[in-house]
């Protein structure tokens, strides 16, 4: 309801709306786009692709739509277009860019996780990523990846 107000107000020029809209979803998407990225300045980067894509098609926005689900539907597809430039990395060196002050126990979840989720068909990867890291529920996920419900269940 928030986002929608929000949205009624960036299209009648509001840019102070514009600005708290980000503000509210910004770290969301970070975390989401954290994910696919093999780098935080990559995430950072199609953060703020996301962001800008959003502001510029938001006159096309309706409002009957699931805002959450249409905010992550353009993070996702801009997330698959960078995995397609990007090259694939080994978990090997992300081991070597982890910060050095973290708990050895969180490095090696973050390892297993990574691992896991590598192995995953890209779609089941998605599935996973939106519901257990952004608590996306399966009719969001359906909607983000274009799959009715069931589809959706059955990935996670």
């Amino acid at each position: 309801m928030i986002d929608d107000k929000l949205i009624g107000r960036i299209k009648r020029g509001d840019e102070s709306a514009a600005e708290e809209l980000i503000h509210r979803w910004y770290s969301a998407i970070l975390r989401y786009c954290r994910w696919h990225c093999p780098n935080d300045a990559t995430a950072e980067d199609l953060t703020q692709e996301v962001f800008y894509k959003l502001l510029r098609s938001i006159h096309q926005y309706d409002e009957k739509r699931n805002f959450k689900a249409y905010l992550y539907t353009i993070a996702r597809n801009l997330c698959i277009d960078e995995s397609r430039r990007q090259p694939l990395y080994s978990l090997e060196e992300e081991a070597y860019q982890t910060d050095i002050s973290e708990p050895i126990q969180q490095i090696e979840a973050k390892l297993d996780v990574a691992s896991l989720l590598c192995i995953l068909p890209s779609e089941q990867k998605d599935a996973v990523i939106l519901r257990y890291g952004e608590q996306l529920s399966y009719k969001e996920i359906a909607s983000v990846m274009g799959c009715n419900m069931r589809t959706a269940q059955s990935r996670v």
